[in-house]
């Protein structure tokens, strides 16, 4: 229950906000979002032993604040003046580096500035972001001559070694961490990393040496993680929130029953969760790896005298090679796999997830496999981390050995992890798992192994609902054809009853600012030449070229997109930016310099400039969208839990793909009105609205604007 003490206290702070602010000007909206995440967070349970067995949901609060309304402003409030009163962290996550950006340099210091909540805070990021001082000077190692020493034993897990370029850049990233003129955060170095590049001077949490490691007091990462404990709001993304439940909590991030998760930009959660609880791995890629168990084990037997547990450890690989080679003679006669002039990667999906009977006793001895060379593995870490305690001075060769297995230990996760999905079976009554093997044809040929649950409701529900303290979900756009229902059902709230969900109003007035238009379109999308020969007809009449405003025309095709802008007549064409063709940031700059200048601007965008696409004012005041945002089941994932739905007779068209373009279309129609001074018009180019039945559907979910 909310207390009158923390009542007062978001009262007070807010008040303190309009008085240091002449200019602002409280909300009706937003003041409700306060209400409702404070009463949400204000009924969080203590926890019984690890989790709160008996949570019905009441903890946990689904808010739909359009734009304008003021989101972040009221769960940084509500929630930090909770978490300060109830000794739990607040750990704010969102889908986007954008959003993150804006939270820790803007947001953030907004509330500490203007409402006197003094609330300290930090990004979190994933291991993976920040540079292993071990691994980089491992690498930058040089003799007397200042020649770099002949490659270490660790070098030989990778698969291949430093080039000339890639040498250069290793010793000026050592240079300046060892100088302490970067902080080893990838994101501020002064270049671009590449990827393969980064990965030889990153780790993970199975080749760390933790508290062992003895460059662990400059440890980035580690430096990061410390701070994390000192402050009262943590901002993450939801990829690391996800990864950080799915190892079982408070690995990275403060445990889930200490935490009150602020969830931002959540319609992105279960297609993030989603990845989160998939696997996959290269046949080639893990025989290799194998190949180099049984000379890295001989060391550790070397350093520790463990014989039978190196044994078994070689024993257990020697195993993996073998049933690996014998899927590799299964898939050389399947037929689904088989190579075809249209497609050079043919896929093998398996039906409903089941697969065929001759594969399964094969999978089941391939997750037995996969299992025992990890626990082996983690053997050969244990008996290191016992020889180093032992030893007590000098533990070089043992931290090079153990950063080796730490190194084995990580692909033998990701390799158990694709098997033990291979072999489970669900119930008939649950969503399957997709299971999935793709050729590759380019070069000397390769297997991928693929799997993916079709839903990560269950595993949200056991992971974090069940155990998190509090939390709330929000965006701009949550609601699908006017319910929540979809959003429950993708997110496993739908397991817990009393969740609160709450649709807040608009501030602006769309009936006066802005107009919908309708276009007596003939051809349909379904007809792709006929739909992007009238497109390219009608754009001239809808885009005024006469006036220094901004226009936003959006494609879910990037052919059709491409096919538009290549008919235009050439006094259209010339004002036209799109994407693709130049950076984002290049792009918005050379638009808003335009609008400056007196000229028209039109950016041509995809799906990805239908979110999150902040273009105010003059600088978009007509939004024109080509064609409804369907996605099409066209992928394993999409493909197996339509085929589902189907069987249990249902229809995957009516249940997924409209609510799901529902929210794409809103979110499409929303880049036009972003404050309240905006106007214009959003206009569509596809007649489904008029004539398919699922049409009204639609349109009643758009903001209410004047219909022309």
């Amino acid at each position: 229950m909310l207390t009158d003490a923390e009542k007062d206290a978001i009262r007070d702070h807010y008040r303190t906000i309009a008085d240091n602010l002449p200019g602002f000007r409280p909300r009706a909206a937003q003041r409700r979002m306060l209400a409702e995440i404070a009463n949400a967070l204000s009924r969080s349970m203590e926890k019984q032993g690890d989790a709160y067995p008996n949570r019905e949901g009441e903890s946990i609060a689904v808010i739909e604040g359009p734009t304008g309304v003021g989101k972040s402003l009221a769960y940084l409030l509500a929630g930090g003046v909770m978490a300060r009163s109830r000794g739990k962290k607040l750990v704010v996550t969102s889908a986007t580096v954008a959003l993150q950006e804006q939270l820790v340099n803007r947001d953030l210091p907004f509330v500490v500035e203007n409402s006197g909540l003094p609330l300290t805070f930090a990004l979190a990021k994933g291991r993976g972001r920040y540079l292993c001082p071990q691994r980089i000077y491992a690498l930058t190692a040089e003799n007397s001559q200042g020649q770099l020493l002949a490659p270490d034993p660790m070098l030989a897990l990778w698969d291949r070694k430093p080039q000339a370029g890639e040498i250069e850049a290793l010793r000026s990233m050592a240079d300046e961490f060892y100088y302490r003129r970067w902080n080893g955060d990838r994101d501020t170095w002064k270049e671009v990393i590449e990827d393969g590049l980064w990965s030889r001077v990153t780790n993970d949490r199975h080749g760390c040496l933790k508290a062992a490691c003895p460059n662990r007091p400059e440890c980035p990462f580690y430096l990061a993680r410390d701070t994390l404990e000192t402050v009262d709001v943590i901002v993450a993304n939801h990829d690391l929130m996800l990864a950080d439940v799915s190892m079982g909590g408070g690995v990275i991030l403060p445990a889930p029953e200490d935490s009150y998760y602020c969830i931002d930009e959540a319609h992105h959660l279960a297609k993030k969760a989603i990845n989160q609880f998939s696997a996959e791995h290269s046949l080639a890629q893990a025989m290799s790896w194998l190949d180099k168990v049984a000379p890295t084990a001989a060391r550790v037997e070397t350093l520790t005298g463990k014989v039978e547990i190196t044994t078994q450890a070689m024993d257990a690989a020697s195993a993996c090679m073998e049933t690996l080679n014998e899927w590799l003679w299964l898939l050389g006669g399947e037929d689904a796999l088989s190579a075809n002039s249209e497609n050079m990667e043919p896929t093998w999906l398996m039906d409903d997830g089941q697969l065929p009977e001759r594969l399964q006793q094969p999978a089941r001895n391939m997750a037995i496999a996969a299992r025992a060379i990890f626990k082996h593995l983690a053997a050969l870490n244990d008996a290191l981390t016992e020889a180093r305690k032992e030893k007590g001075s000098d533990t070089t060769q043992i931290d090079k050995a153990a950063t080796d297995i730490g190194f084995l230990n990580g692909r033998a996760e990701q390799l158990m992890a694709v098997w033990d999905l291979f072999e489970k079976e669900t119930e008939e009554s649950a969503p399957p798992i997709a299971k999935w093997i793709t050729r590759r044809i380019e070069g000397k040929g390769d297997y991928i192994f693929s799997a993916s649950p079709v839903s990560a409701a269950a595993s949200l529900a056991a992971t974090l609902w069940r155990r998190a303290a509090g939390a709330v979900l929000t965006s701009a756009t949550l609601r699908s054809l006017g319910a929540f229902d979809l959003l429950l059902s993708q997110t496993g709230l739908k397991w817990l009853p009393q969740v609160s969900c709450v649709a807040l109003d608009s501030p602006f007035n769309f009936t006066e600012q802005g107009e919908l238009y309708l276009p007596p379109m003939l051809a349909s999308p379904k007809d792709p030449q006929g739909h992007t020969k009238e497109i390219v007809e009608w754009l001239p009449k809808l885009v005024d070229i006469a006036e220094p405003v901004g226009t936003l025309v959006l494609f879910s095709s990037r052919k059709q997109m491409q096919e538009v802008a290549a008919l235009l007549p050439e006094s259209l064409r010339t004002q036209l930016l799109i994407q693709g063709e130049i950076p984002k940031s290049v792009l918005l700059e050379t638009h808003h310099q335009r609008l400056k200048e007196g000229q028209p601007s039109v950016i041509f965008g995809l799906d990805s400039f239908s979110e999150g696409l902040d273009l105010p004012g003059e600088s978009c005041v007509h939004v024109i969208i080509a064609k409804l945002p369907f996605a099409m089941p066209d992928d394993p994932v999409g493909k197996t839990l339509s085929r589902w739905i189907e069987k249990r007779g249902g229809n995957p068209f009516v249940e997924l793909t409209v609510p799901e373009a529902s929210i794409k279309l809103i979110q499409a129609v929303g880049r036009l009105i972003r404050t309240e001074r905006d106007y214009g018009r959003v206009t569509i180019l596809d007649n489904r609205l008029v004539k398919q039945s699922y049409g009204k559907k639609l349109l009643a979910s758009l903001p209410p604007f004047k219909r022309i």
